[in-house]
């Protein structure tokens, strides 16, 4: 066996791995498209659901807020804020309208939105969706 490394040796390392790790990516996408279904949630999705969706973008909530995982993290994620306020719409919604205050160190109050009851029960129905999508655990500790 020659042990000169040689430009076609080099060539083949290269190709034969890169072809690898694309049928692995493959594959891997073939597993999360297949498992998808089973985790999004989609059966649940509602009009409500959408229309809370469009209020969350609308105001720029990802701005201060992540939900799972996404977004920025100056105010608390919101992937399970439905289950932290004991599973009650009515919580998430008290919570919105009583808007919480200064008084926390290093923080600045949630803006007074002005959602009417209807927004009010669709944000609260989009966080409730968020909430039930099986995402494995995360966030990985209860305050998020």
């Amino acid at each position: 066996m020659s042990s000169t490394f040689t430009k076609s040796t080099a060539r083949n390392i290269f190709y034969g791995g890169a072809t690898f790790f694309f049928l692995l990516f493959l594959a891997l996408t073939f597993d999360s498209m297949q498992a998808l279904p089973k985790r999004d949630n989609r059966q649940n999705l509602t009009e409500s659901v959408i229309r809370g969706k469009h209020i969350w973008e609308t105001r720029n909530c990802i701005g201060c807020h992540s939900l799972l995982g996404e977004g920025a993290y100056f105010a608390p994620e919101l992937g399970n804020v439905y289950k932290r306020f004991g599973n009650s719409t009515e919580a998430i919604k008290g919570f919105i309208k009583s808007r919480p205050v200064d008084g926390i160190p290093g923080r600045r109050s949630m803006p007074q939105f002005n959602l009417t009851e209807q927004e009010l029960e669709d944000m609260a129905q989009f966080l409730k969706y968020m909430s039930e999508i099986n995402t494995n655990n995360w966030p990985p500790n209860v305050q998020g």
